[in-house]
């Protein structure tokens, strides 16, 4: 069984979002496959050093004992660089900086590819977004993707991707066909939901009856503004005045230049937990970004119960009520039209659970397994 060490630099983020999902749910997988009794790699954890780093003698990278370190609550070994995040990344943006040896395989999550010159490397890319709608991306995000992307394309054995779309644009960006394996995400990965937690915020916005729910990093390829626009219109139409609850963190770029009407309400980060919650009572879900690689929100509403409303994506198949990201009023009508119609909230619901079913973690990790053990 292979040895594999697992780039974690995403879980220092102080916003993971969906790469540090695809990170968490992996290895929940490999757990999930340890208790069903398969055998798995080990696997090793790899990132900058921990902003609480306790100082100690170090030479070259640091192993840390059990409470000096968040990642070390993954229950497996950590491998440290005594660099901060940005010199090491920079440092694998250069080529000057390797990894760690006595690993055959490293595992990226993301285009932040280290240069592996002893082991084989095996990339994640989750899509190339900035390509089809540039204009939501600054200028340096789309020139540091374009570089990233490439060295990938010269860096990596292997390629996984979540659909077939972005294994045709990894194709596209100059990866051989036979590197590039089609693994999907997983919808199991939400603990048990905390109503408690999930009343209190919505106590705290005044909902206490039927409301429509959005999650995501807030940043602009996430559409909010059309989304917004879109609420306005269809409020009126609604069953009620529900409220649209918007739940995520900060990313980047301006803020939606509609007016945030007042049934709007803008959470921001909550909990797993609480989020899990929240799913489990929405009327519905509403995602609509512009261009998605695979979309873990809708799966994680479905498995919930949340009748979903979506821009085309390849995590929903057939069981989303699909609507124009570029296009208000459809999305209007899509909100009224699910909101107020419970047999068809009712077939949603079923046909979601259905696909979110089909999705399990367990079932990735044994796929990234297949991906590592055949030598990338």
């Amino acid at each position: 069984m292979t040895d594999v060490l697992l780039v974690a630099e995403q879980l220092r983020r102080s916003v993971p979002g969906g790469i540090g999902t695809y990170i968490r749910g992996l290895l929940q997988g490999f757990d999930d496959l340890v208790s069903a009794g398969e055998d798995v790699p080990d696997l090793t954890l790899y990132a900058s050093r921990p902003r609480n780093r306790h100082q100690g003698p170090s030479s070259g990278t640091d192993s840390y004992s059990s409470g000096s370190d968040s990642l070390t609550t993954w229950r497996r070994p950590v491998r440290v660089s005594p660099l901060p995040s940005a010199l090491l990344t920079r440092g694998w943006d250069s080529g000057a900086l390797d990894v760690p040896r006595a690993f055959p395989v490293v595992h990226a999550p993301s285009l932040a590819t280290p240069p592996c010159r002893h082991a084989r490397l095996v990339v994640a890319v989750h899509d190339t977004a900035w390509r089809h709608v540039p204009e939501v991306y600054s200028r340096r995000g789309r020139t540091w993707h374009e570089a990233a992307l490439r060295r990938a394309v010269h860096r990596a054995s292997a390629v996984v991707v979540p659909a077939e779309a972005v294994a045709a644009d990894a194709v596209a960006a100059g990866f051989d066909p036979d590197q590039v394996h089609v693994v999907a995400l997983g919808s199991d990965h939400l603990p048990l939901p905390d109503a408690a937690g999930a009343a209190a915020v919505l106590r705290h916005f005044g909902i206490d009856g039927p409301f429509l729910l959005s999650v995501g990093t807030l940043e602009p390829r996430k559409n909010l503004g059309r989304l917004f626009e879109a609420y306005n219109r269809a409020r009126s139409s609604l069953p009620g005045p529900w409220p649209l609850v918007v739940v995520g963190p900060a990313g980047w770029g301006k803020e939606p230049s509609v007016p945030i009407s007042p049934g709007i309400m803008m959470t921001g980060a909550v909990s797993d937990a609480i989020l899990a919650a929240l799913y489990g009572r929405a009327t519905l879900l509403a995602y609509v970004p512009l261009v998605e690689g695979f979309g873990l929100p809708p799966l994680e509403a479905m498995a919930a119960g949340a009748p979903v409303v979506a821009s085309p994506m390849p995590s929903i198949g057939e069981a989303a009520w699909v609507v124009d990201p570029t296009d208000v009023d459809a999305i209007a009508g899509g909100l009224a039209e699910v909101a107020s119609d419970d047999e068809l909230r009712a077939r949603l619901s079923a046909a979601g659970r259905a696909r979110a079913g089909s999705h399990r973690w367990a079932d990735s990790a044994r796929r990234h397994l297949a991906v590592w053990e055949a030598g990338g």
